[in-house]
């Protein structure tokens, strides 16, 4: 029997390949014997952890990556510089990570998840429309406490996660971060 924290890992192992894998070469690609082979991870342990299998795996992955944005993006929302700034930092923060890694391991989530994945399911669909959902809500919040009225809040955060979307999925179809540096630098006209 495993241990509690090897069965954490085993779980984050299958969880981090799926992401990538995911990712880089698409859910209908993605076979669950590539996930438990590149997570080096027991045969029986993704239905163990994942009983309903490639779809729940999928969620696990979507919900992750959801929050890893939703988070950073309140780190910079607590800095309370406001919203234009707070979105910037944001997005330039992603150009330097894709940078530093030579853009590894950086998907736009409407790449796979959104475009891919919610034709599959209802329940995934519902996902992505939830991850959506986070995001623009973070950046809406800060907008409503700037006094922005309700939709013009709503309408504008729509517009930033779309910039910022498309932003990414050309410096990675580029190779290069002009494309997110273009859109940071778009913020304060769209949000002013």
């Amino acid at each position: 029997m495993l241990s509690l924290s090897n069965k954490h890992n085993a779980r984050e192992a299958i969880v981090d390949t799926a992401s990538r894998l995911f990712f880089t070469q698409g859910y209908h690609a993605t076979g669950l014997n590539q996930i438990i082979k590149d997570s080096e991870s027991p045969k029986g342990s993704l239905y163990y952890y994942f009983p309903r299998g490639k779809e729940e795996l999928a969620l696990t992955c979507i919900s992750r990556t959801s929050e890893i944005v939703a988070q950073l993006l309140r780190y910079y929302a607590d800095k309370q510089l406001g919203t234009a700034v707070m979105v910037q930092d944001f997005i330039l923060d992603v150009a330097r990570k894709a940078e530093e890694t030579s853009f590894e391991g950086l998907v736009p989530f409407s790449f796979w998840v959104a475009v891919e994945t919610s034709c599959v399911s209802n329940e995934l669909r519902s996902a992505c429309q939830s991850v959506f959902k986070d995001w623009q809500d973070v950046i809406m919040q800060s907008l409503l406490q700037e006094g922005v009225e309700d939709t013009t809040a709503a309408n504008k955060a729509s517009v930033v996660i779309s910039l910022y979307e498309g932003a990414l999925l050309q410096a990675l179809t580029h190779k290069s971060t002009q494309p997110l540096l273009a859109a940071a630098q778009s913020i304060p006209a769209i949000l002013g």
